[in-house]
């Protein structure tokens, strides 16, 4: 087909594509989740990940490090640990797994991988699950590592089932991942990404209930920490240790935690800029 062949003759219909000339390109259609554009996605993203092991190390070891770090800020004495370690458990992965994530996916844009990605057939959904999985798989490994440090090396005391201590801080871990995911779509640089953090993380941990008991806060500040994911984080992580069993509340706060990890994921694919500014 020669150049006047697919232009048209300027009358009738566009060739091929039966849109009148003259209305302009037609949309991209919208589709549907494609699991083996999203698997390859996954598998591209791991393979880069497993070659760059300060990142990997990163992920795997500093959450480690930080709960070693507090277990000794309060002299060994397991007692004190657990009164705030469990909290912290789930704390510490959200935050590093927010870092990686949002610093990995936009050094994708800006070195313009992303950008050829995004001319081919892939929907955005499809990137943006595949960088979830591929940091979703850290995320659960540096989940069940930090947790087994916590209750076996440093003797962190629960009431309930390490396994629902375990649940919580897996969801955390990947609620971090959805977060920088999220935030990636803003950012323009890496300096951006990190100057994000004291901007949606800090000030979660402030409102969390880990310094002062949320009902005992400001009505306005109260209201607020109810808007925030990391608040019904730490509220489960208390909830295992202070109860034997699966309570409505550790439901709950399970559930909603999940749904903004959930909810993040869809507002950074529809976010998602097919070019680099």
């Amino acid at each position: 087909m020669n150049a006047t062949d697919a232009a048209g003759t300027g009358t009738g219909t566009g060739a091929g594509t039966g849109t009148p000339a003259g209305h302009g390109p037609r949309r991209r259609p919208v589709r549907a989740v494609n699991p083996v554009i999203t698997l390859a996605t996954a598998r591209r993203v791991l393979r880069q990940l497993s070659h760059d092991r300060r990142t990997v190390a990163l992920m795997l070891l500093v959450p480690v490090f930080l709960l070693v770090l507090l277990y000794y800020v309060f002299d060994a004495d397991e007692r004190m640990f657990s009164s705030t370690g469990a909290s912290l458990l789930g704390i510490f992965p959200l935050i590093t797994m927010f870092l990686v994530t949002s610093i990995a996916t936009l050094r994708e844009r800006t070195s313009g991988t992303l950008e050829r990605l995004m001319t081919m057939p892939f929907g955005k959904a499809d990137l943006i699950l595949g960088y979830a999985v591929a940091f979703g798989v850290f995320a659960v490994a540096q989940a069940v590592l930090a947790t087994a440090v916590a209750i076996w090396p440093l003797g962190l005391e629960t009431t309930g089932s390490p396994w629902l201590l375990l649940v919580i801080a897996v969801m955390d871990a990947l609620l971090g991942t959805a977060l920088g995911l999220f935030v990636s779509a803003f950012a323009s640089s890496e300096f951006q990404a990190v100057q994000f953090m004291p901007a949606v993380v800090l000030p979660q941990i402030l409102l969390c209930g880990l310094f002062v008991p949320r009902e005992q806060m400001n009505g306005v500040l109260e209201w607020i920490s109810g808007l925030l994911p990391m608040s019904y984080a730490v509220d489960a992580m208390q909830e295992v240790v202070t109860e034997t069993g699966v309570t409505g509340s550790y439901v709950r706060d399970l559930v909603i935690v999940a749904a903004f990890a959930l909810a993040m994921l869809l507002v950074g694919a529809a976010t998602l800029r097919r070019r680099t500014p």
